[in-house]
């Protein structure tokens, strides 16, 4: 009967030893996919930081630049009549 419980405490220690190396491992992946999930995050965000003060340079962001709503609308002869033949 001894023997019996020395073999089954084994065992146990065994499968105890097994499940906590799976929760380590379990643990340290979830570690390491936060950490790369994180370095990429900053990059981009700091990606998107550069991009923003690089456009704030620009000026206003208007991408038709000084011209007015009614010059958007022109066709090119009467631009070229407007601006051009001064």
């Amino acid at each position: 009967m001894n023997i019996i419980k020395i073999i089954l405490a084994a065992i146990g220690l065994v499968f105890v030893g097994m499940l906590l190396l799976w929760v380590l491992g379990f643990l340290s992946s979830i570690i390491w996919y936060a950490f790369w999930i994180g370095l990429v995050g900053a990059v981009a965000y700091g990606g998107y930081r550069l991009f923003t003060k690089a456009e704030s340079k620009l000026g206003s962001g208007d991408p038709y630049g000084n011209l007015s709503g009614s010059d958007i609308n022109m066709s090119w002869d009467e631009y070229d009549k407007k601006y051009l033949h001064k």
